[in-house]
């Protein structure tokens, strides 16, 4: 039986299969409301089979979108908008969940298409926060150093934000502390350079991301699981590591956290990623053994064999595809006929699905 395919347990949640769809910015939202494009992009992963489909990095305030288009979670109109889109992906028999995050010193920037440049307030942009005054890269403007305010603030919107999850129906919630925002920013220390309990030591830079870990912790139901996206490595001599992120997710084990989604980079532009199929599935095995808790791998997963490997090699315990099923909604169903696993279609293409897998 293909190992891919297999069920799996957190809490009181059980997912029909591995496969999940990562958080993938659509930057189609307006005002942080998701609206149509947003129900049949996602709407359809969960059609295609994925056993979890995960909304886009969602901003706890308005200050944490990357872009003016980002969805977000701050107020009853997106709770109200989400409600639909969590509903149909649990009729279609996947697990909904929505990712939280704050853009740090990487927010108020342009859509990708428009160049993805920082936006100027009479652009439409705003101030940005982060741990230190150190911006992203050369020309970009410098970020506000918070203060205790502002991180205390920050916690309670993350809290707030898991709340209002919730309400709009999701199943699973993960704290998006990867690819340079806010808690990664401070995470590593080429972006913290703080000298208060926030800043310096490694307990110390791991102070606010665990806080908000525990905010989202308590406010999620008991039998509800909470994940985890970090950034495994900076992949910059000096920046956030491996070793360190096993040192983490056990501090996240012990406060509950059920799965580390394990990324990387993004924190500084210039780092040079050996990106390539499976180029991130040791952070997986290794924070999967060492730090005992669950992990999902991700980063150029295309093929089912490739996939099924993963599980069936005790890698880690799902896998979370982003591009691929950008390019292919219904991966999932293409997978099973090629791993030979026998899985329900939905009635509705029953009549397309493939008699002879090869």
């Amino acid at each position: 039986m293909s190992k891919l395919f297999s069920t799996f347990k957190l809490r009181d949640t059980v997912f029909r299969n591995r496969i999940f769809v990562s958080p993938m910015c659509q930057y189609s939202a307006r005002d942080g409301v998701p609206n149509d494009w947003h129900l049949v992009h996602l709407g359809s992963r969960a059609v295609g089979g994925a056993g979890l489909v995960m909304v886009e990095a969602t901003a706890v305030s308005p200050a944490g979108r990357i872009s003016p288009a980002d969805t977000g979670i701050w107020n009853d109109e997106q709770v109200e908008a989400f409600r639909r889109i969590s509903a149909f992906i649990e009729a279609q028999g996947a697990v909904s969940a929505i990712q939280l995050a704050h853009a740090g010193r990487k927010a108020s920037t342009d859509v990708p298409w428009n160049g993805g440049r920082p936006l100027l307030p009479e652009d439409g942009g705003w101030g940005t926060l982060a741990p230190s005054s150190v911006p992203f890269a050369p020309g970009w403007p410098e970020p506000t150093a918070m203060t205790h305010e502002d991180i205390e603030a920050t916690v309670r919107r993350f809290r707030e934000a898991a709340e209002r999850s919730l309400e709009a129906g999701f199943q699973v919630v993960e704290v998006h502390m990867a690819h340079g925002y806010l808690l990664h920013e401070f995470l590593s220390p080429l972006s913290n350079r703080r000298t208060d309990e926030y800043g310096g030591s490694l307990e110390n830079r791991m102070r606010l991301p665990l806080a908000v870990a525990k905010a989202v912790r308590e406010a999620w139901p008991a039998h509800r699981p909470v994940f985890v996206r970090i950034s495994a490595t900076d992949w910059v001599e000096g920046g956030w590591d491996l070793e360190q992120s096993i040192v983490l997710a056990r501090k996240l084990r012990e406060l509950g956290i059920d799965l580390i989604d394990c990324s990387s980079g993004g924190l500084v532009p210039d780092a040079k990623i050996p990106a390539g199929p499976g180029f991130q599935v040791p952070f997986a095995e290794r924070i999967r053994a060492e730090a005992g808790i669950a992990t999902g791998a991700v980063g150029f997963i295309t093929e089912p064999q490739q996939a099924e490997d993963i599980i069936a090699k005790g890698q880690a315990d799902v896998v979370l595809l982003a591009r691929e099923l950008l390019r292919d909604p219904h991966w999932p169903l293409r997978a099973a006929h090629v791993l030979r696993a026998d899985i329900p279609w939905p009635k509705q293409y029953e009549r397309a699905r493939p008699q002879d897998p090869k």
